[in-house]
């Protein structure tokens, strides 16, 4: 939990019980899950924490820059620990969320001409690897 104590102190953010769950969760479980999945899992292990409590969190550690949300699937919103500038893979089958490694070549340009970037979002969606070999074996 020092990791999280420390990432907290950095932004100046007040240290609680609530904050280092959900930051836990997040770290240990990268499959950008939403606030519904986060909830369901922490109220188990606490269960006076709120609904309320989580959304505020949330949106605490994204105004810090701590975690992104992505708004890859509709208008649901997504939580990723992951803070670097990555893009995600929405399985369309599968609904599964995935890291993408790839370099932004608009960032540099962007940055040459003396823009602030705060946010790079790139989103692709199509079908994973697993539900494409599913289909296959379905085909057979």
């Amino acid at each position: 939990m020092n990791k999280y104590v420390n990432i907290l102190k950095e932004h100046e953010i007040k240290v609680t019980p609530q904050r280092l769950e959900i930051m836990k969760y997040l770290d240990e479980h990268r499959e950008h899950p939403n606030v519904d999945k986060i909830y369901s899992a922490l109220k188990k292990k606490n269960p006076s924490l709120s609904k309320t409590t989580i959304y505020n969190t949330l949106e605490t550690l994204r105004e810090h820059n701590i975690i992104q949300a992505l708004t890859i699937s509709g208008n649901e919103l997504r939580y990723d620990f992951k803070n670097s500038v990555h893009h995600h893979f929405l399985c369309k089958e599968c609904g599964q969320i995935f890291d993408i490694d790839v370099e932004c070549p608009n960032l540099n340009k962007m940055l040459k001409d003396e823009y602030r970037v705060d946010e790079v979002h790139g989103y692709f969606k199509g079908e994973c690897k697993a539900c494409r070999e599913k289909e296959e074996k379905r085909k057979k």
